[in-house]
């Protein structure tokens, strides 16, 4: 059993590397513990295969830093946000115990990011609730656990951030564990189908959107996140006042 200080989790792997793999590199920096949920093999992506997608995922992180990653397995495509897969994510929620989630944002291109950002959400608070039984492997029962803030991080579609954060130092190590799903971006040799992702210029894209947040806040790369319910701060030095 690891106890994390966050936990991640996408719909596909490749989703947490996209959407807030700076954040988790920053963090584990500052000596916190941190891993990754999948929750589907990719299996319907166009290119690689799932055992490609595996090995990249392992790549990934190894350089972000992860104590865990895990993948729960559910259908690509065709998940659901029921009782079924909201109890295969609680009981992995239980397992890890993380103060802090990090999840697909709860409306995007690909549905399947929406649903996982409400699946997210719904489990998180189901975690809380001790009436809501689950068991670990060996039989023993979990305690309810419910994470003490969950945070969307943005994906394709641009919604405006409720949260922005400082990325710039970790932005090279972050764009290597993206650039580890070889598969799924462009490369000069690839004989693959191109993809939305693959064309040459989706990672500048996706560069170009860090800078653009990151300048609202004075700095060279951010991480854009949101969130359902009000964030609150104990004194006013929790918050990074720019000059400009």
């Amino acid at each position: 059993m690891v106890k994390l200080d966050i936990l991640a989790i996408g719909a596909h792997p490749d989703d947490v590397e996209l959407g807030c793999s700076g954040t988790l590199i920053s963090e584990i920096r500052r000596g916190k513990k941190a891993g990754i949920i999948d929750l589907t093999e990719g299996e319907l992506g166009t290119r690689g295969t799932v055992e490609t997608r595996y090995q990249e995922a392992a790549d990934a992180a190894r350089i972000i830093g992860l104590s865990i990653r895990e993948n729960l397995k559910m259908r690509d495509g065709f998940f659901v946000n029921d009782e079924t897969h909201q109890r295969q994510l609680i009981t992995a929620l239980r397992r890890y115990r993380p103060d802090v989630v990090l999840g697909n944002i709860y409306e995007d291109r690909h549905p399947d990011h929406g649903r996982a950002g409400q699946l997210i959400y719904d489990a998180c608070f189901l975690s809380g609730l001790r009436q809501v039984k689950t068991q670990e492997a060996d039989g023993s029962e979990q305690e309810a656990w419910r994470p003490r803030m969950l945070l969307h991080y943005i994906q394709d579609r641009f919604l405006e951030p409720d949260v922005l954060v400082d990325v710039s130092e970790v932005w090279e190590e972050r764009m290597e564990a993206v650039r580890a799903y070889r598969t799924q971006f462009y490369t000069a040799d690839s004989t693959e189908p191109q993809t939305y992702i693959s064309r040459p210029d989706f990672l500048e894209a996706v560069t170009a959107r860090a800078r653009l947040l990151g300048k609202r806040i004075g700095v060279r790369f951010a991480e854009g996140f949101l969130s359902k319910k009000n964030i609150g701060i104990r004194t006013l030095d929790a918050l990074v006042l720019n000059e400009t």
